[in-house]
């Protein structure tokens, strides 16, 4: 009886944790853009010569971009300015129009990308456009610790 408590408990406290996480905009950015990080890091390998060229991966990284970009204006609301550890500053939402601006040109980027990398002297063409348009949005509006 006390293991069919725990368990249900257990349960409970997951499924709540998990719709807190849906409806926290702070944390749904933030795991966009930790699984766009993950996705550029052997893209960025690639680039530099340190790891092989894949271009399954580099098709993983823009479908990822593709996916999470639309979602994330919408995620930066008014009272989503502080708490859950972000580092987005606060002229995001003095700047908004300009901020989203960004996440539209980098959206229209990765959609010109996608199907051009078939190698690596094409993503060396390419891919610098997309990475360009994260460090835009980073230098501006994402706090360097």
């Amino acid at each position: 009886m006390m293991r069919k408590k725990l368990l249900l408990g257990t349960l409970f406290l997951m499924s709540a944790t998990s719709l807190l996480a849906a409806n926290d905009p702070i944390a749904q950015r933030k795991d966009i853009l930790k699984e766009i990080g993950e996705v550029t890091k052997p893209v960025v390998g690639m680039l530099k010569g340190e790891v092989p060229f894949d271009r399954a991966k580099v098709d993983a990284a823009l479908t990822a971009y593709a996916d999470g970009i639309p979602k994330l204006p919408s995620l930066f609301p008014d009272d989503s300015k502080t708490g859950g550890k972000t580092e987005a500053k606060a002229r995001i939402w003095d700047e908004k129009p300009k901020f989203e601006a960004l996440f539209k040109k980098f959206g229209e980027d990765v959609k010109t990308t996608q199907g051009t990398i078939t190698d690596v002297a094409s993503l060396k063409a390419n891919f610098p456009k997309v990475l360009g348009d994260c460090k835009s949005c980073h230098d501006d509006y994402r706090e360097k610790h």
